[in-house]
């Protein structure tokens, strides 16, 4: 039984990527993909389901200025997020986003930790996705007045029902999802659309309605310079209108391309991206300045406030007071369902996002390859989380808005240099101020709702421990995706072969002199068991990058100074040895042997510089690396110190 559980849970660790089969599955080739405006769907399950709970939030942090500091937020997202991320569509074709693109700014350390803290706040940005849209949808279930009474007030525990179904749907398998995406987005807008034509009638009707808002304006504002002075001031606390940026540019890889469309130019694919992008912006900015005006106008101050009729749930309280229970409880469903779905998407993003990196880099344990396990983890999280906030809206949104603005921040930073690579003035002036600009609403946000950064810093040192915890474990694998010898290489192999087991001495040359060659070889004759006259050939070791886990071995052959040299680039010198060896073994057919010299200096200093720099006491590493991967004797290659 205990071996079935196991089986089950980990089903799918052989394969090398984990990639679930949900909404952000990559479809290959390019043309089995999906028209740009049903992927824009599914990018809306996110970005349109916040307007759930995005005209409370904004009625609560701007009062009567919520429609002006609107205006602002879709001026940001017009003319700021949006190039952005039309520039990242254009630098990250296929789905990896920003953080890809800093990484690449980068390397060696720097920008594995840059891509780990990036991780931090991507997993706040998805985390409180899933338990933010689970609490608004508690919100709306609970409002409804065809609500059973005893689920009224328990909002943490339908939350946590909603997240435990969510869980249990990605346990057993998650299909592809565009399909139900289309049809929620299009029922959602639609119902959107009726709210808002019927609020737009009533305030035209009733244009006292109008007159009593700009008269509260003015008495709390003494002129228009100062409202739109606090409205610059506020907007921050309404970033969570532009949540949908990130998902849009992680969904490429489900554009369909152009007939012409390569891997390296996928120019029908970016520029479906482009328009995926740039109408959900469009619709999105048109839906929150209406539902700001709506809002504001037609619900009364207190009702927004926690445990207001209208608190997460502004346009499902319009929707039931001038369309009846019917329609509004129509809506509430739509709504609900929406913001599951959002959960969904989501949960997708982090079973895509975190496999892309971790693994590579050799920063997560050997079941973060399965899904299942990834599942409860991130389930795990949201029950906390939900507890940690007893499921309030408003609580999450402070948190909801970090991930999204350092996420955005990091997008903008990235295009900018991007751009400045590329000669472009007057962009790198126009992506730098918005850099600015986000850097801004950033430090604005996290200073007026620190909740947020306590959070993304959870997930930060929670992903740098267990990461590097991952890398020390599993420092001593054999860390070679394949070993390739080119021609003279494969020369040196065979004519060395001829006269029995390859007899190889590690060496890290120096002078690269004919002096050093045979002094190396003269110690190892004296102080190790090489057979007297056996022909010998050196094998070296060129460390490029330590921080990367896993690499393809390059082996190249060559002779010097009457020396046959094997000559191989590698992630480190043990692991790169003991693959060589065993790739040596296999082309030979004999067991080869290696000679070492002990190294002077401190054990735990040596064990440290292989950690980091992917050298230091190589014979013992190389030994037990030998021994892990090659579990008979017989066929394990030799190691010998002298």
């Amino acid at each position: 039984m205990r071996a079935r559980c196991r089986g089950w849970l980990l089903e799918g660790l052989s394969e090398r990527t984990a990639r679930h089969p949900g909404p952000h599955r990559t479809p290959r080739p390019a043309q089995e993909g999906h028209r740009w405006w049903r992927v824009m769907c599914l990018t809306g399950v996110d970005y349109f389901s916040t307007l759930g709970y995005q005209p409370g939030i904004a009625a609560l942090a701007a009062g009567a200025l919520s429609p002006l500091a609107t205006l602002v937020l879709i001026a940001l997202t017009l003319f700021g997020a949006l190039p952005v991320y039309r520039r990242v569509a254009r630098e990250s074709p296929h789905g990896e986003g920003s953080i890809a693109m800093l990484e690449r700014l980068l390397s060696w350390w720097s920008a594995k930790i840059l891509v780990l803290v990036l991780l931090g706040f991507a997993a706040t940005d998805f985390m409180i996705t899933m338990t933010l849209s689970s609490a608004d949808a508690a919100a709306h279930v609970m409002e409804n007045p065809f609500a059973p009474h005893w689920i009224r007030g328990e909002g943490v525990w339908i939350t946590l029902v909603l997240l435990g179904l969510l869980g249990a749907v990605f346990l057993k398998g998650f299909q592809e999802a565009i399909g139900i995406a289309v049809v929620l987005v299009a029922a959602y807008l639609a119902l959107n659309v009726v709210v808002l034509a019927v609020c737009a009638y009533q305030i035209l009707t009733h244009p006292v309605r109008i007159e009593d808002w700009t008269h509260l304006m003015t008495v709390e504002h003494s002129s228009p310079l100062a409202m739109v002075g606090v409205a610059l001031l506020v907007f921050p606390k309404l970033a969570l209108g532009m949540s949908g940026f990130e998902t849009g540019v992680a969904v490429m890889p489900q554009i369909k391309g152009g007939a012409q469309d390569t891997y390296e130019n996928p120019a029908g694919r970016i520029r479906g991206a482009r328009k995926l992008l740039t109408t959900a912006a469009l619709i999105m900015s048109c839906l929150l300045l209406l539902s700001s005006l709506a809002t504001t106008i037609l619900i009364p101050e207190k009702d927004f406030k926690t445990g207001g009729p209208a608190n997460g749930r502004a346009l499902a309280y319009l929707a039931h007071q001038y369309l009846g229970e019917i329609f509004g409880t129509v809506y509430d469903l739509s709504t609900i369902t929406i913001l599951w779905f959002a959960g969904a998407s989501a949960m997708a993003g982090l079973l895509n996002l975190v496999p892309r990196y971790l693994p590579r880099y050799g920063m997560a344990p050997e079941w973060a390859r399965a899904v299942r396990p990834l599942v409860l983890v991130f389930l795990v999280a949201a029950v906390l989380i939900t507890l940690w906030f007893h499921a309030g809206v408003d609580e999450q949104s402070g948190a909801y808005a970090t991930g999204v603005l350092v996420l955005m921040l990091s997008a903008a930073f990235a295009s900018t240099v991007a751009v400045y690579r590329r000669g472009h003035r007057a962009a790198t002036l126009g992506f730098g101020t918005i850099t600015a600009v986000f850097a801004y609403t950033l430090v604005a946000n996290v200073i007026e709702r620190p909740d947020g950064i306590k959070i993304a810093s959870i997930f930060i040192v929670l992903i740098l421990l267990t990461s590097f915890s991952s890398r020390v474990h599993r420092a001593f694998e054999l860390r070679a995706t394949e070993v390739v010898f080119d021609e003279a290489a494969l020369r040196i192999i065979d004519q060395a072969a001829e006269h029995g087991p390859l007899q190889l001495i590690a060496n890290e040359p120096q002078e690269h002199s004919k002096r050093e060659y045979r002094e190396k070889e003269r110690e190892q004759r004296e102080h190790t068991r090489l057979p007297k006259g056996a022909s010998v050939v050196f094998l070296e070791v060129f460390v490029r990058d330590s921080s990367d886990f896993s690499a393809e071995i390059a082996v190249h052959g060559d002779e010097k100074h009457g020396v046959r040299r094997l000559r191989a680039d590698g992630p480190t010198v043990p692991n790169t040895i003991a693959a060589v060896l065993l790739a040596l073994r296999d082309r030979t057919g004999k067991v080869p042997h290696v000679y070492f010299s002990w190294t002077e200096g401190n054990p735990i200093g040596h064990l440290l510089q292989f950690l980091v720099f992917g050298n230091g006491e190589a014979a013992p590493v190389t030994r037990e690396v030998l021994r892990r991967a090659e579990p008979d004797p017989e066929r394990r290659p030799w190691v010998h110190v002298g």
